[in-house]
Formats: structure tokens, C-alpha cells, sequence
């Protein structure tokens, strides 16, 4: 099945194929994000337009991370936090709070038909200051349940084990070698 996954980043376009067993397109498209707290509202809007541009089976994602204590803010915001906000500030927007957290990730999948959505989660804590020097984002400030440090903290095994667990890859792998095998 020849799918497109519109993302700028060569390596997760890379780890997106690997975990498919199979190469995988990809391109960076300029798409309009529109404004939400919605993250299935987001990906929707975005997964469409992408194959309006390029008018082939297309991937995109996005991800969000939910703060307990800010009623679930910054959510999808928080890309533009970790790039205009000092990851101290953030840390501290919780202090004397929940510091309870969710992160999400959610894959769309469309082919100008059929449009199917994927989510995964995972639960843990705002740190109390940034730690680490791996990973991307927000890992430096998101320590997942049954962890004691941050996703930029953690082990490569531990890094992948969580890494499966917000990215709903299993879901969108089984999705895809269904529709590559069903007749249309």
C-alpha cells in the first residue's frame, strides 16, 4: 500500500516505517492548524486538507499533554509551549497543584474516503524541574507512570517500552494490512 506520512521529521518518518516493516513515504506539507483543545477536531482538519494537497493515502499525527491540575490545558497548546515557554515555567505552573498528567498521541489515516482516527495514551506526572538530555518536546518534563525520571531520563529499552505505549502504532499497523488486504 503506498501511504504518505506528512511529517518534516526524517526520523519519525523513519521509525513509522520500521515499525510497519515497510518504506513509507513522507513529505512536510505547510498545513493550516486550526485552533482547538480538540485533538481529533486537529488531526481531522489536518489529516483532510494533507490529502486535498497531495490527493494520495495520507498519515499525520499530533500530540497533545493534559495537565490535571490546568483542567486538562495545555493539551495540544503545548507544542507552542515548549517553544515559547522556559521548561522551568511549566514545571512550575503546577506547583502546589495536581501534578498529575496525560500524554496523547493520535494518527488519522485518508485515503478521500475512508477517514480512521488512532489514539494512544500514557499516564504520569509533571516533573518538578526539567531533567534529561534525550528524547524531544516535552520529554524533559514528563515522567511516566512506574518511572521515577523523565522520558529524557530513561533507559532506551524504557524510552521504547513508553514510546509504544502513547504512540498508537499496533492499532494503525493491524488498520492498515487490513485495508492493504481488503478488496475495494
Amino acid at each position: 500500500m503506498q501511504i504518505t506520512f506528512i511529517t518534516g521529521n526524517q526520523k519519525k518518518a523513519d521509525y513509522l516505517a520500521k515499525y510497519l516493516g515497510y518504506a513509507v513515504d513522507h513529505i512536510k506539507l505547510d498545513l493550516e492548524e486550526i485552533q482547538s483543545l480538540d485533538l481529533k477536531e486537529i488531526v481531522e482538519h489536518k489529516v483532510r486538507q494533507a490529502y486535498e494537497k497531495i490527493k494520495k493515502p495520507v498519515i499525520v499525527e499530533d500530540v497533545s499533554l493534559e495537565f490535571e491540575a490546568l483542567g486538562g490545558l495545555p493539551r495540544p497548546f503545548i507544542r507552542f509551549f515548549v517553544d515559547q515557554v522556559p521548561f522551568e515555567t511549566i514545571c512550575s505552573m503546577v506547583n502546589g497543584k495536581s501534578r498529575r498528567a496525560t500524554a496523547k498521541c493520535l494518527f488519522g489515516y485518508y485515503d478521500g474516503e475512508m477517514l480512521k482516527l488512532f489514539e494512544g495514551s500514557l499516564g504520569g506526572t509533571i516533573a518538578e524541574v526539567p531533567a534529561g538530555e534525550s528524547g524531544y518536546g516535552w520529554d524533559k518534563i514528563f515522567i511516566p507512570d512506574g518511572y521515577t525520571v523523565t522520558r529524557a531520563q530513561l533507559s532506551e529499552e524504557d524510552d521504547q517500552k513508553t514510546y509504544m505505549q502513547v504512540k498508537p502504532f499496533a492499532a494503525l499497523k493491524t488498520f492498515l494490512e487490513q485495508v492493504t488486504h481488503t478488496p475495494r
